[in-house]
C-alpha cells in the first residue's frame, strides 16, 4: 500500500473538482463530488502505477506547498 498527494481545486466555471497527482504523468481527472473526485483520483493512478511498472520507489515524493506572493 502507498499513499500518494493528490492537489485538488474547484473550477466555478465547470463547476466541478479537478485533481492531479503531482510527478506521476496521466494521474489527474475531475468530478462533482469530493467524494466522487476520489474514487476517480484512485481508479486512474491504480492504472497509471500498473503502467508504470514495479519500482514505486523511484515515484516522486511530496514534498510539500510553498505560497509565493507576487504584486498583481
Amino acid at each position: 500500500m502507498k499513499t500518494f498527494t493528490a492537489y485538488v481545486e474547484y473550477d466555478p466555471e465547470t463547476k466541478l473538482y479537478v485533481g492531479i497527482v503531482p510527478g506521476i504523468a496521466g494521474a489527474h481527472t475531475q468530478a462533482e463530488s469530493l467524494d466522487e473526485l476520489q474514487v476517480n483520483l484512485k481508479e486512474v493512478l491504480e492504472l497509471c502505477l500498473e503502467e508504470y511498472g514495479s519500482d514505486l520507489e523511484d515515484l516522486p515524493r511530496f514534498v510539500g506547498i510553498q505560497q509565493i506572493e507576487v504584486s498583481a
